[in-house]
């Protein structure tokens, strides 16, 4: 019997966001992020029974994201830690260009995982398991164990939803459309961003990158498009739900939170367009914070935000 939502297996990295109009010295605003525990959050907020698959460092920033996880309902069952591997960590500086990432997380506790340490049981429980292509990338071990993951998955019966992140920072393009390529004819949902799926797919229109998804195999394939929205296609059905607009301050984090939003409302029920228009604005409203967690909407906020714009 699956008791268990959702898995979310991929790397936490702890935070510092630049504070707004900060001078010298620069001041931050400490967090959470990376991208699996954020879509985590965003599932919890939503209502979902939701656990976390990783591996911490024994530090300070671990016990942080431990306890994170705990205040919001995400289960550690299966949260490891390594005696000497640090916690990765990252800090977002603005200009006027955007937002800038500087990381910290070469050999990071998470970039340690091996296919031997993936939990069996939880996947088993799961209806859904969930990663990500940074998973993919930060190590060979790692990229070997989302495909020992997805191949649990199947054992169990176990859905699967994938996220392209695209960081070239981590891995040259080429490398990273062959690898995310082929785990995306491995799933059962693909949630690409367009901006990404662009460089991945070498293709313009959004119609034509959910078609290549389909036809890779992907059996759902989410869109998402930023302010324009998003698209859900599949075989037999194509859908489009229109953006939000807000009073942006922060984008960190927002595709994240679209995904576990989105992933939420479907397991829970809801058809497709039901649940882009959940995600678009729970994914509106997490911009007009900052910081990659903070400011993720629960399940009432998102509902009382809908119900204002209808």
């Amino acid at each position: 019997m699956k008791d268990l939502d959702i898995l979310s297996f991929g790397e936490p990295l702890y935070e510092f966001s630049q504070l707004p109009g900060a001078q010298q010295p620069v001041s931050y605003l400490s967090g959470y992020g990376g991208d699996t525990s954020n879509f985590a959050v965003s599932a919890a907020r939503q209502g979902a029974k939701v656990a976390m698959f990783t591996q911490l460092g024994n530090d300070v920033f671990g016990d942080k994201f431990v306890a994170l996880w705990q205040q919001e309902n995400v289960r550690c069952d299966w949260v490891r830690r390594h005696p000497e591997a640090p916690t990765g960590i990252y800090f977002i500086s603005h200009d006027e260009r955007g937002h800038h990432f500087t990381f910290y997380r070469k050999g990071s506790a998470a970039a340690h995982l091996r296919p031997q340490d993936l939990p069996e049981t939880a996947i088993a429980a799961a209806r859904l398991l969930h990663t990500s292509a940074i998973t993919l990338a930060i190590s060979d071990s790692a990229c070997d164990s989302v495909f020992a993951a997805l191949e649990l998955a199947r054992k169990h019966h176990t859905l699967t939803s994938f996220d392209t992140n695209l960081r070239l920072k981590l891995w040259p393009l080429a490398r990273a459309r062959a690898v995310i390529h082929e785990v995306a004819r491995q799933v059962d949902i693909c949630l690409p961003s367009l901006d990404e799926a662009r460089l991945l797919t070498g293709l313009q229109d959004a119609d034509a990158i959910a078609d290549f998804y389909l036809h890779l195999g992907v059996k759902q394939v989410v869109l998402k498009m930023g302010s324009e929205g998003a698209m859900y296609a599949s075989t037999t059905e194509r859908v489009v739900a229109a953006g939000h607009k807000v009073a942006t301050v922060d984008a960190t984090g927002a595709g994240d939170c679209f995904s576990g939003a989105f992933l939420t409302r479907l397991l829970a029920g809801d058809a497709p367009q039901q649940a882009l228009q959940y995600a678009n604005a729970a994914a509106a409203l997490t911009t007009t914070g900052y910081g990659a967690v903070a400011p993720i909407p629960g399940r009432a906020q998102v509902d009382t935000f809908l119900h204002a714009t209808r």
